[in-house]
C-alpha cells in the first residue's frame, strides 16, 4: 500500500472517529491532519510540521475577502429581527394567495425573498418558521407539513445572492469570480424553490388545503410599498458589485448599513437586541474562521501527501464517462452532507473534487453552484441537518413527524440538483449573458 493511500485512510478514519465521538469539527480536522501528516513522513519532523502548520493557519485567515462572511451574517441577523422578514412574508402572501395551500407557497416564496437578501438558510428557516407557523396552525395546517416545507425551501437562501457559502467557496477554490457565482445563483436558487414549491402545492391539494380567504387590512399597493425597501437591498448590493462601485466584501458592509437603517426606521430593533445580534455574529464568525484555519492545515497535508490525486484517480478509473463521474460525485456529497455542516464540507471537499470536475469539463462556476446546492440539500437531512433541527425546533415538531413530507421534497430537490449538474446552461446562462464568463457549456 502506497504512502498516499495510507495517509488518505488515516486522515479520513481519524476525522470521522473524532466526528462521531463528538469532538468539535475544527479540532477534528486539525488533529486528523496532523496525524496523517506525521504518519506519511512527507511533511518533515514534528517540529518542522508544527512551524509550517502555524504559518498555514495564519495565511489561511489573511484574506480581505473573508471579511464578507461576518458582514453578510450580521446583515441577515438584522433582517431577521428588524422587521424586514415580516414585510417580505406579506408580499409573498399577496402574490400566491390564490394557490391551494397558499401559506406553504408563501413560505417557499418568502424564503426565496429572504434568502435573496440575507444569504442564510438557517436564518430563513428561523425567521419564516417563527412568522408563518402560527398562521398555518390557525388555518388548520398539519404542523409537520408546514415545518417540512419551511425546512426544504430554506436552502434557496444560500444560492440566491448575496450568499456567504458562495463567497467561502470562491476563497477556498482560489479566487473563482464571486460575481459570476452570484449571478449564476439566481437560476439555480429559483429552480430549487420551484421544485419544492411544486411538491408543496401537490401535497396541499392532497391534504385539502384551500387558497386564501384572508383579507389583509392594507391594500396591495401599500404591501408593495412596505416591501420594496427590503427588496432594494438586493438591487443595491448586486448593482454595486456589477457596476464596480464596491467589491463583494464591501457589499457586506453596505448591506449591514442599509438593513440597519431600515430596522431603525421600522423601530423594531433596540440597543439590547442589536448587541445580541453582534454577539451572535461574532460567535458564528469565530467558528467559521477557526474551521478555515484548521482546514488550511488539512489542505497542506493533502497537498504534500497527494491525497486529491489518489481520490481523483480512483474516481476516474471507474469510468471515463462525464455523467457517470458527476453522478458518483453527487451521491458521495449527498451522503457526506448528512454528516457534515456546509462550511467544513466546502473546506474539505473543494480541493478534492474541483480537479475532477475540471477534468470532466465542468466550469468552476458550475461546480461551485452544484457543490453548494448539494450541501444545502444536506442541511435538510438527518443526522446533522442544521435547517432540519432549527425548523423542527421553531415548529415544535419531531423529526419523525416531518420525515414523510420531507421525502417527496427531498426527491424534488435531488432532481433539481441533477438538472444543474448535467445541464450547464442552467447555472451558466446569466453569468454568460452578463459577460462574466466566456462559455455556458462544457469546457471540453
Amino acid at each position: 500500500m502506497s504512502v498516499t493511500v495510507t495517509a488518505t485512510i488515516i486522515l479520513f478514519a481519524v476525522f470521522f472517529v473524532m466526528l462521531f465521538a463528538g469532538v468539535p469539527i475544527s479540532a477534528g480536522i486539525g488533529i486528523a491532519s496532523i496525524v496523517a501528516a506525521l504518519a506519511s513522513g512527507r511533511c518533515g519532523s514534528f517540529e518542522q510540521f508544527s512551524f509550517i502548520a502555524a504559518q498555514k493557519c495564519f495565511s489561511g485567515l489573511d484574506s480581505f475577502s473573508l471579511l464578507a462572511l461576518p458582514f453578510f451574517s450580521l446583515g441577515g441577523n438584522i433582517m431577521n429581527k428588524g422587521g424586514i422578514a415580516k414585510r417580505l412574508v406579506r408580499l409573498a402572501r399577496l402574490l400566491v394567495g390564490k394557490i391551494p395551500g397558499y401559506l406553504a407557497a408563501t413560505n417557499v416564496l418568502a424564503n426565496m425573498f429572504f434568502g435573496a437578501v440575507s444569504g442564510s438558510s438557517v436564518a430563513a428557516t428561523s425567521a419564516m418558521g417563527s412568522i408563518l407557523s402560527p398562521l398555518e396552525a390557525d388555518e388548520g395546517y398539519d404542523p409537520n407539513y408546514s415545518a417540512a416545507v419551511n425546512i426544504c425551501s430554506a436552502p434557496t437562501g444560500i444560492l440566491i445572492p448575496p450568499s456567504g457559502p458562495l463567497i467561502l467557496f470562491s476563497i477556498t477554490a482560489g479566487g473563482v469570480s464571486i460575481t459570476a457565482l452570484f449571478m449564476g445563483g439566481y437560476f439555480v436558487g429559483a429552480l430549487l424553490g420551484i421544485a419544492v414549491g411544486a411538491v408543496a402545492i401537490a401535497l396541499a391539494l392532497k391534504l385539502g388545503y384551500k387558497s386564501s380567504d384572508v383579507k389583509d387590512p392594507d391594500p396591495a399597493w401599500k404591501i408593495w410599498v412596505d416591501a420594496i425597501p427590503s427588496l432594494l437591498a438586493v438591487i443595491i448590493v448586486m448593482g454595486g458589485i456589477m457596476g464596480g462601485i464596491f467589491t463583494a466584501t464591501e457589499a457586506g458592509v453596505v448591506m449591514c448599513l442599509y438593513c440597519g437603517i431600515l430596522a431603525v426606521i421600522y423601530r423594531e430593533l433596540d440597543f439590547k437586541t442589536f448587541y445580541n445580534l453582534l454577539a451572535d455574529t461574532m460567535k458564528s464568525s469565530a467558528t467559521i474562521l477557526f474551521l478555515i484555519a484548521a482546514s488550511s492545515i488539512m489542505a497542506y497535508t493533502m497537498s504534500r501527501t497527494r491525497i486529491p490525486d489518489v481520490i481523483s484517480q480512483a474516481i476516474m478509473s471507474v469510468s471515463d464517462n462525464r455523467y457517470v463521474i458527476l453522478l458518483i460525485m453527487n451521491v458521495f456529497l449527498l451522503v457526506m452532507g448528512m454528516f457534515l455542516d456546509l462550511t467544513p464540507a466546502v473546506l474539505i471537499f473543494v480541493p478534492i473534487f474541483m480537479p475532477i470536475a475540471r477534468k470532466v469539463g465542468m466550469s468552476d462556476v458550475q461546480f461551485g453552484l452544484m457543490l453548494i446546492m448539494n450541501l444545502g440539500i444536506g442541511s435538510v437531512t438527518p443526522p446533522v441537518g442544521s435547517c432540519l433541527f432549527v425548523g423542527c425546533g421553531i415548529a415544535k415538531v419531531k423529526i419523525e413527524g416531518v420525515t414523510k413530507y420531507i421525502i417527496p421534497c427531498f426527491i424534488a430537490m435531488v432532481v433539481a440538483l441533477f438538472l444543474v449538474t448535467f445541464i450547464p446552461q442552467i447555472s451558466l446562462s446569466v453569468p454568460y449573458w452578463t459577460h462574466l464568463i466566456d462559455s455556458m457549456g462544457w469546457v471540453n
